[in-house]
């Protein structure tokens, strides 16, 4: 009788089993949310690249510090067609790039995640911007300090993460160097460039722009993440 009992226990107990394959079903709801979730998040980073494009473009085109040839204007931003769909671009890359790399370390960045401190690294980055195009220095290496210092001030203000500032850094690096190419082969060109057919200050304005659009793709990823633990909770 022990055995019979022990054996139909076993049977009463190996036919609920095959519902372990179950998380099969969530597993692949949270791979398609989170696809769903990246081309959102890109789309959204994307369209945030393109405004600030035309935003500050129109402000450096106001004070004749990027001059592009008469048959390539085609905005009524008074900017080149491409401009706003690369920086578009790269913001969504860019946007994308930085929870990707706080994941693969291992480190989220935790450091004032919410909209809030967001808007405001926006605010500062426009500021810098409105800056560069508007304030008059006594020379470019005083201009080149000074959007420097805002710059990291900006990142230890809204980032203070070692992948942040090595990120923005080395695009901003990139970025310079791409464009530079793009004036020496008179696409465009800078009024006075001081570095090389450009100006020495837009470094500074490359990693600031890094910075901001990297706070905003962390802070849309936070939004996934909590939504991954909350669905795994219910599971």
């Amino acid at each position: 009788m022990s055995d019979s009992t022990v054996t139909r226990s076993q049977q009463e107990w190996s036919g609920p089993r095959p519902t372990q394959q179950q998380p099969q079903g969530p597993y692949i709801s949270v791979i398609t949310n989170r696809t769903t979730n990246l081309v959102i998040r890109g789309a959204m980073l994307f369209s945030v690249g393109v405004f600030l494009a035309l935003v500050l473009n129109l402000l450096q085109v106001q004070r004749n510090v990027t001059l592009f040839p008469p048959d390539v204007i085609s905005s009524i931003f008074s900017s080149a067609w491409w401009v706003p769909p690369c920086c578009g671009t790269a913001s969504a890359l860019i946007g994308l790039l930085y929870p990707c790399i706080d994941r693969q370390l291992g480190e989220p960045h935790k450091f004032k995640r919410e909209w809030s401190s967001v808007m405001r690294c926006v605010a500062v980055f426009v500021g810098i911007n409105h800056a560069s195009a508007k304030v008059d220095f006594a020379n470019n290496i005083q201009l080149s300090l000074t959007l420097a210092a805002l710059s990291i001030g900006l990142w230890w203000t809204f980032d203070r993460s070692r992948s942040g500032f090595g990120l923005g850094v080395g695009i901003a690096l990139l970025a310079t160097l791409a464009t530079q190419l793009l004036v020496y082969n008179g696409v465009f060109q800078y009024t006075s460039p001081d570095f090389l057919y450009i100006r020495s200050w837009l470094p500074c304005i490359f990693f600031a722009g890094v910075i901001t659009m990297g706070n905003i793709g962390r802070q849309l990823a936070l939004y996934e993440y909590k939504f991954i633990q909350e669905k795994t909770h219910q599971d």
